[in-house]
């Protein structure tokens, strides 16, 4: 079953621009590392880390299916900083792999025990919707 894995992020404590290099080189180190295993076991589809918000847009439909552009919204509280699509065989093993990524080292080594959002993905709409 498909899972993606949402890594949002506070801009006050866990926003990695002002953390010492060696420290940002070692949190990179454990992204790496655990990418390259699931690519290994099989069970990565898809790994990306996302700009900052002062770089995003909505874009919606005008009235003449032009798009309209608005933001960018630099004071939202927290931000999507990356995600992970996996392929596993149970919720369960999903569930480890959220509870690595929180884990993930922080500034002076410690684990940033940040919230994972988990959610399965869907292949195709409900039958009953169809």
């Amino acid at each position: 079953m498909k899972y993606i894995l949402m890594m949002n992020t506070m801009k006050a404590g866990h926003a990695v621009p002002g953390w010492p290099r060696k420290d940002l080189q070692a949190h990179i180190a454990f992204m790496l590392g655990l990418n390259k295993e699931l690519h290994e076991r099989g069970e990565l589809v898809s790994a990306e880390g996302l700009s900052f918000p002062d770089q995003a847009k909505l874009v919606r439909a005008g009235d003449d299916g032009r798009p309209i552009t608005d933001g960018v919204f630099p004071e939202s509280k927290e931000f999507l900083a990356g995600f992970w699509i996996i392929d596993v065989d149970s919720p369960e093993r999903a569930y480890d792999i959220a509870a690595r990524i929180s884990a993930a080292p922080g500034p002076g080594g410690a684990p940033l025990n940040m919230p994972i959002e988990l959610r399965p993905v869907m292949s195709a709409p409900p039958q009953e919707m169809v």
